[in-house]
């Protein structure tokens, strides 16, 4: 099969790769048909997650068909269509019967430090990921859901981590009727936890970011005020002069370990690796929320040492919230805006690039090139089919 490999920092390309199989009663084979590169997968595309190896398979955000199901798959046949989140979880240990499948314990050996996530190094399981045209998918009884048949494949690839990423990191900011939020980050993640935050109640919502498309997209999309942190030079005291003195009272980090806006940060957390990823955005929040506020934190950092600001939240008695997300708990509300028209995810999608092409198409998302804001990658077989569909539909067959 041809799937995309990893070769070291900003090195990766298209190459063929065994098909996987069946080894355990409870897998299943899927053909993809959509995945996705994540703002996450630069961070492994850059060299800062441990223990990610060479010719490992990317790609935690991706939809597909069930070619095969071992014999412990019962809710799954050949055939469905399904989207699979990009947790990897077991549905019976401690955290499962609590819904935080993002922390399943039996499906990573180091489940101490994070739970199993697909084609997200072997940190997080060791697993290959999506960004291939066939996929091996562990637990497929309990992970996969089929796509309802009113629901827009592209929709539904986003419904695997960027959509219920977002909503969870609104969701954990505890927001109150109109609470004022803001949201570091105008990338998929922060785009969606702005719109989620209208859902939840918000009274006003604050993106954070210095891309000026992003900003614009982010502006038109969740209908929300943008500041661009480079014009801007203290950012809590920015904050608190636009919240009469007082700071926001929820503030969401959707950006993570590879933040800018500090040179310090940078230094140690970028290239000296002397902590887990730049915290910029980590003090920004904690110093611009209000005294017991609420900081949400999603974007993704490294499970080692972070220069954070903890004496400045104890002092203000923020609470501080934070996990993967635990897609599989949200689908259904969140299958639930999309049909009743409150949130259109695949507005977000700006370029389909052939799985052949993830070399450049990681170059320009990585880049910020074109005005990318989501990329699809799209494997042989899936647009051979698409384009049989849309000719059958038509009435002509090429």
């Amino acid at each position: 099969m041809l799937a995309m490999s990893f070769r070291g920092p900003y090195r990766v390309r298209a190459e063929h790769k065994p098909d996987p199989v069946i080894v355990h009663p409870r897998d299943a084979i899927v053909r993809v048909t959509r995945s996705c590169i994540c703002g996450s997968d630069l961070h492994l595309y850059h060299g800062l997650v441990p223990d990610t190896r060479v010719g490992m398979t990317f790609g935690h955000e991706f939809t597909g068909v069930v070619e095969e199901v071992g014999p412990g798959v019962e809710n799954l046949k050949v055939g469905d269509h399904v989207l699979v989140p990009f947790n990897i979880f077991c549905g019976a240990c401690y955290f499962c019967q609590r819904e935080l499948y993002s922390n399943c314990h039996n499906t990573n050996p180091e489940a101490t430090a994070v739970g199993a996530i697909y084609g997200y190094s072997h940190t997080a399981g060791g697993y290959d990921g999506g960004q291939a045209e066939f996929v091996r998918v562990p637990m497929a009884d309990v992970g996969p859901t089929v796509i309802p048949s009113d629901l827009d494949g592209d929709d539904a690839v986003l419904l695997t981590d960027a959509l219920p990423t977002g909503y969870q990191a609104a969701e954990m900011g505890d927001i109150q009727e109109g609470d004022t939020v803001v949201v570091f980050g105008a990338g998929p993640v922060g785009i969606f936890a702005a719109k989620s935050a209208w859902l939840m109640g918000a009274g006003r919502v604050i993106v954070v970011d210095h891309v000026e498309y992003r900003l614009e997209f982010v502006k038109n999309y969740a209908q929300c005020e943008i500041i661009n942190f480079k014009e801007v030079g203290d950012m809590a005291l920015h904050i608190k002069k636009m919240t009469d003195g007082l700071g926001a009272d929820v503030c969401i980090d959707a950006v993570g370990c590879e933040a800018s806006g500090s040179a310090a940060q940078t230094l140690t957390g970028r290239y000296m690796k002397l902590q887990a990823g730049a915290a910029t955005v980590l003090h920004w929040a904690i110093n611009s929320v209000r005294k017991a506020g609420t900081v949400s934190i999603v974007g993704v950092y490294g499970p080692t040492f972070n220069a954070v600001p903890i004496g400045n939240a104890i002092n203000k008695g923020l609470t501080l919230r934070m996990n993967q997300a635990s897609v599989k708990r949200h689908l259904p509300r969140l299958i639930e805006h999309i049909q009743a028209g409150r949130i259109d995810p695949k507005a977000i999608i700006t370029h389909r690039v052939p799985l052949e092409e993830v070399s450049d198409a990681y170059h320009i998302f990585s880049s910020k090139l074109d005005n990318c804001i989501k990329t699809i990658l799209v494997p042989p077989g899936a647009r051979q089919v698409r384009a049989s569909a849309s000719a059958t539909a038509s009435g002509t067959l090429h």
